[in-house]
């Protein structure tokens, strides 16, 4: 392996270990928004209505940050009988078909959803003190996020096993 794939590789590695533990604290961060919505509610009698909004932004970020580390290590949708069935050939295009569709797919998410992000970002929440825009913030990342990482396993191949260390 060169030192620049190595250096790639070393960089996505940090990214993808970025994304997850960025999806992980999101996912936390949604039980304790809807813990507090449920205190709130039952034991103050006075709902908040920033709960609701808040909680479905951060399970846009867990969703969009975990689908992008799973495009990564192809832990994906994917028709693995179908691709094992068939001979090596194939699958080499078959794995190429796949990665090409995550990438054009990851393009299609960060494009509209970083436009949907960028003309909605004027317009207040309703319920939260926030840019509206933000529902669709999750959408632009994690798309620019599969985007990367689909064209990292068209250039560099099969996901490497990870290394104790």
């Amino acid at each position: 392996m060169s030192g620049t794939t190595r250096a790639a590789r070393g960089v996505l590695d940090r990214l993808s270990a970025a994304s997850l533990a960025l999806a992980g604290a999101s996912l936390a961060g949604m039980a304790l928004v809807q813990a507090w919505q449920v205190f709130a509610r039952y034991v103050l009698n006075d709902s908040p209505g920033w709960t609701e909004p808040v909680a479905l932004i951060l399970m846009s970020f867990t969703v969009m940050l975990g689908a992008a580390v799973c495009v990564r290590y192809e832990t994906h949708f994917a028709f693995q009988t179908l691709l094992h069935a068939n001979a090596r050939p194939v699958q080499a295009v078959l794995k190429a078909a796949s990665r090409l569709l995550a990438a054009a797919a990851g393009l299609a998410l960060a494009g509209l959803g970083g436009v949907l992000m960028v003309d909605d970002w004027s317009v207040s929440m309703a319920g939260a003190p926030l840019p509206s825009g933000l529902r669709f913030a999750a959408l632009f990342v994690g798309g620019l996020l599969i985007l990367v990482f689909a064209i990292e396993r068209l250039v560099l191949g099969d996901p490497q096993p990870a290394t104790e260390g």
